[in-house]
């Protein structure tokens, strides 16, 4: 895997981002991906290790290992076969996924672990480039119907691979747009929305049939699905947010964070009437409860908006610069 002695050979590097001041102006995505050739220095990084601990940190069981030598070797196209083999949206995971692999990875005991993201991300997106990733059509069909409730990734995950084994498939969102969580609630700047459009099409293209502002309970019964399909997949997702109890939270300009993001987004994309409901924190003080990846969400959001300040609170202790390893890895 790699080259054995590439991490000892070649410096850890990684996707690095635009200015600050150019990228706080605008909504679009701000990752600076690195060269092919840089790519497959750092694919060489990987270091054939006997237990690879990146397997047992990735949440969808990525062969890593295999796709980083492949990519040191040159071969993009068998490395995108590989990575699709256990991940439906490589493009999504190698934006936004936090990379428990890379706190895995051996190499990360020293700090430096092998920039498994950053090649995730360079072998998707270079197969849409040349045109590798095509709609995989069943050569069969089972004449079995299945509904998938919800289009956020694991309903669309799910979608794909029931048809591509021959199962027609129809797929519900109450939104008016397909995506879920990742259509409206994750910002534009952090995964172009085009992205998902092109993977809709191509579901699309593999029968994959999409019914959008079709709210199951509501516009049509479970008992009405249950009548026309073998089976039902419920992918709706968690969207009921946690409240704070405090003095206070019931007075105007209190809002929980997908409020925000979905409205914001909304005026992102130019969905009609998105302006009704947009909250806008231009000149304004804003305050965000909560250190996590919503929470930068909402500050990166607001800082865009032009905030008059913003001050984001955490209840947990500030986390060590570096984690002790003895106790964290992997």
């Amino acid at each position: 895997m790699g080259k054995p002695t590439g991490f000892m050979e070649y410096e850890r590097l990684d996707r690095s981002y635009a200015p600050v001041a150019d990228r706080v102006t605008h909504y679009q995505e701000f990752v600076i991906p690195l060269s092919e050739d840089q790519l497959r220095i750092q694919g060489a990084r990987c270091m054939d290790c006997g237990i690879p601990f990146c397997h047992q940190g990735c949440p969808v069981n990525n062969i890593i290992p295999e796709w980083n030598d492949l990519v040191y070797r040159g071969d993009w196209e068998t490395a995108l076969e590989v990575l699709h083999s256990t991940n439906n949206f490589p493009e999504v995971t190698g934006r936004i996924c936090p990379a428990p692999c890379q706190e895995s990875c051996t190499l990360n005991l020293q700090d430096e672990p092998v920039t498994i993201k950053t090649i995730e991300c360079a072998i998707v997106d270079k197969g849409w480039e040349e045109g590798w990733i095509k709609p995989l059509i069943p050569e069969h069909r089972t004449g079995k119907r299945v509904a998938v409730i919800g289009s956020g990734p694991a309903g669309l995950a799910c979608a794909q691979q029931l048809a591509r084994a021959g199962h027609d498939v129809v797929v519900y969102e109450k939104a008016d747009r397909i995506g879920g969580l990742l259509r409206y609630g994750i910002p534009d700047f952090k995964l172009d929305k085009t992205l998902l459009d092109r993977r809709v099409a191509q579901m699309r293209a593999e029968g994959v049939e999409f019914h959008v502002s079709t709210c199951v309970g509501e516009d049509i019964s479970v008992e009405e699905l249950r009548g026309e399909f073998d089976a039902l997949v419920m992918a709706g997702g968690s969207e009921e947010p946690r409240d704070l109890p405090v003095p206070g939270r019931d007075l105007d300009g209190v809002y929980f964070a997908m409020q925000f993001l979905i409205a914001n987004s909304r005026k992102v994309q130019g969905v009609p009437g998105a302006d009704e409901g947009f909250i806008n924190a231009e000149g304004k003080h804003v305050v965000v409860i909560g250190g996590g990846d919503t929470g930068s969400d909402c500050v990166g959001t607001s800082t865009r908006h032009g905030a008059a300040s913003i001050t984001q609170l955490e209840l947990m202790p500030r986390p060590p610069e570096k984690e002790v390893k003895e106790l964290t890895w992997p």
